[in-house]
């Protein structure tokens, strides 16, 4: 098991609630545009743009604004071009969110790896200790291996 402390900090209730007002703030700048909520299905179906995608429908629309006889009649090219800024916009977002969560997973990720190590080698301890009579460890190895269920020592079947 590793020793090793990557991470020692924490988040302060001020810093929790600045976090949780930014969010508020975010979740109301946003919401009159984050106004669709797809089923499963219709993700399914829908196409997607990526980076590549992205920059293909730009140029279309610019040569499609260049030359407006191109243009099927059934296309209403300013709400493309409306739709385009939309999804770039939110594209942009999504890509600042996704740095964040990045991060946010990363840390966490090393934060909960570290005291779950320190957690089971505490836990361990007080196996042993269980083992060895110890006064009050039996109570709480009880309690704590409930964690790890159908591990240990197999009752022997009666056929066995």
């Amino acid at each position: 098991m590793s020793s090793s402390n990557r991470i020692s900090s924490e988040i302060t209730p001020e810093q929790a609630a600045a976090i949780a007002a930014a969010f508020e703030q975010l979740k109301t700048a946003l919401a009159p545009v984050l106004i669709i909520n797809l089923t499963a299905e219709e993700r399914k179906a829908t196409l997607k743009m990526g980076d590549k995608t992205i920059a293909f429908v730009s140029k279309t629309l610019e040569y499609a604004t260049q030359n407006p006889l191109l243009v099927p009649n059934y296309i209403d090219l300013a709400e493309a071009k409306k739709d385009n800024k939309l999804a770039s916009d939110i594209y942009g977002i999504f890509q600042q969110l996704s740095t964040l969560l990045r991060a946010m997973e990363d840390t966490g990720m090393v934060a909960g790896s570290e005291a779950y190590e320190a957690a089971l080698v505490i836990y361990h301890s007080i196996k042993g200790a269980s083992r060895s009579n110890v006064p009050g460890t039996q109570t709480m190895h009880d309690d704590l291996k409930q964690r790890f269920p159908g591990r240990g020592k197999q009752k022997p079947s009666p056929e066995q």
